[in-house]
């Protein structure tokens, strides 16, 4: 695992980079600053590789580029979400209907 701060693993362009005003994370709800706190502390505690996140990530938003349709709203934080339930399914850190009930507790 790297042992680098959330402020260096962070894309600051590129495909994967989060949505920043005037160099500041910005979160458009609640839900979303959890989640990203939540998965920068499992890549913290050593429990993925950021690279592994990163790429699942660029993955999600290649996907949605590729099927989205004129009306869709742009969400990167949705992209995030996928990329981090992926990940979870990935690495058996819980079964899919445990992490199903998990994120609607988290979204509320």
């Amino acid at each position: 695992m790297d042992n680098k701060s959330s402020s260096q693993i962070l894309d600051q362009d590129g495909p994967a980079a989060p949505p920043r005003t005037n160099g500041e994370l910005v979160f458009e709800s609640p839900w979303e600053s959890r989640l990203f706190g939540l998965t920068m502390s499992l890549h913290e505690a050593g429990l993925f590789d950021w690279e592994e996140f990163r790429s699942l990530l660029i993955e999600a938003i290649g996907i949605w580029d590729a099927e989205r349709h004129p009306e869709e709203d742009w969400s990167y934080y949705e992209h995030w979400e996928a990329a981090f339930e992926k990940l979870l399914a990935k690495k058996n850190f819980c079964a899919s209907a445990e992490l199903d009930g998990r994120v609607a507790a988290f979204s509320s």
